[in-house]
């Protein structure tokens, strides 16, 4: 009885609260580039000329399946994350 009271109130807690707003995918690469020390000189080269690069972090390019790939590895994420 306590524990389905418990389990209740947990899942009305957890609908009131409100959702993050998913974030976009450039937005993910430069907090993992943050995270990780990593400026954009970093990629050149494994996801594109330096102007490629500067696209893709700021968002002006979308980022393509393949560099989705190589960024995954870098990353040691799931590709998706930036598809």
């Amino acid at each position: 009885m306590i524990l389905k009271l418990i389990a209740s109130l947990i899942k009305e807690y957890d609908q009131k609260q409100e959702q993050p707003e998913p974030a976009a995918p450039h937005e993910i690469l430069q907090h993992l580039m943050e995270e990780h020390n990593m400026k954009q000189v970093d990629l050149v080269d494994k996801i594109g000329s330096k102007g490629v690069v500067s696209e893709v972090v700021n968002g002006k390019r979308s980022i393509s399946k393949s560099q989705a790939k190589t960024l995954a590895e870098i990353f040691h994420v799931s590709p998706a994350l930036f598809i």
